[in-house]
């Protein structure tokens, strides 16, 4: 059995309704521009990043703000990459392999009520890896038109979790989550690059106590993408448009029945630059502003990424 004290309990104290959020943490906007590629061809590369995130609105399925005195929700995370290109080749493309650790630094919550509805923990997140493929680029008379990668990213629950936890860095579930990304060169200045998820959830056999007594849940699949625009105002500096998009397209399942109401939808937008000081060394940064949320916190979020070929 579960824990007596759930959220439901606690939200229906509040305003006479439940909920809790379902999908683990997916790359929002952690990569933008120049994404089909990677910079310096083969070899090792390391990439850093730091973001922020804040919001003061967690929102139901109709956008609504949840009915809790507060619903503020601010974190830090620090996510370190390494990603190797060998020289082993099938067809026109190179094979690597990709892992990401994040760890949640900071995280804060405030629902009001001094945390009776909605607890918390920061630690180490969930650990990604991936083996992927690197198409070589397509030529054209003045450099590079497009370039694209494909990846098989699985996401293993190494995170930390407590099932009498609302907000967690580990998902304590595995999920499948491969991509495509692809850059194509309108002009040798001008680019849009595109990296499009595909997201499938395994069961989580210790859900957290907002289920009540059940002893399964499945978050449902989903498919996310992340969206860049730049131009070289100078051959070091690039400056433009970033976002992502995020739509739930199958229900979760609890103990192996749909639950209705629950899937979640964001998308977002904001402004972005790159400054290279070298084929080897890239910085990032990248703001966010969410629209038309739903089942999901409301925010912004500001990152900044380095990048180092060894």
């Amino acid at each position: 059995m579960k824990p007596t004290r759930t959220l439901a309990a606690a939200l229906a104290l509040a305003a006479g309704s439940a909920h809790a959020y379902d999908l683990p943490v997916v790359n929002l906007g952690l990569t933008s521009f120049l994404d089909g590629g990677l910079p310096a061809g083969p070899g090792w590369y390391l990439q850093q990043y730091f973001q922020n995130y804040s919001s003061n609105r967690l929102v139901d399925k109709n956008g609504d703000k949840l009915p809790l005195p507060k619903t503020q929700l601010d974190y830090q995370v620090a996510v370190t990459q390494l990603s190797y290109l060998s020289g082993l080749r099938l067809g026109n493309a190179s094979l690597g392999i990709n892992t990401l650790l994040p760890v949640v630094t900071k995280m804060q919550v405030d629902d009001g009520l001094h945390n009776a509805a909605l607890k918390d923990q920061g630690g180490v997140g969930d650990w990604l890896i991936g083996p992927f493929i690197q198409f070589d680029p397509v030529m054209g008379p003045n450099g590079p038109r497009f370039v694209q990668r494909i990846e098989f990213q699985v996401n293993l629950p190494t995170g930390r979790y407590s099932s009498d936890r609302d907000i967690n860095p580990g998902n304590n579930a595995v999920s499948f989550d491969p991509y495509w990304a692809a850059t194509y060169w309108f002009t040798p200045k001008w680019t849009a690059s595109i990296r499009a998820h595909y997201l499938y959830n395994f069961k989580n056999h210790d859900p957290s106590y907002a289920f009540g007594d059940a002893d399964t849940v499945q978050a449902g699949q989903a498919l996310h993408a992340n969206f860049a625009t730049e131009y070289a105002v100078t051959p070091q500096l690039r400056l433009g448009l970033n976002g992502y998009w995020l739509k739930q397209i199958s229900d979760t399942q609890v103990d192996g029945h749909d639950v209705s109401g629950r899937r979640e939808k964001v998308w977002a937008i904001g402004p972005g630059g790159m400054y290279s000081f070298s084929k080897d060394d890239h910085l990032i940064v990248n703001a966010y502003f969410e629209q038309d949320v739903e089942n999901r916190p409301d925010g912004s979020r500001v990152q900044v990424r380095y990048v180092h070929h060894f």
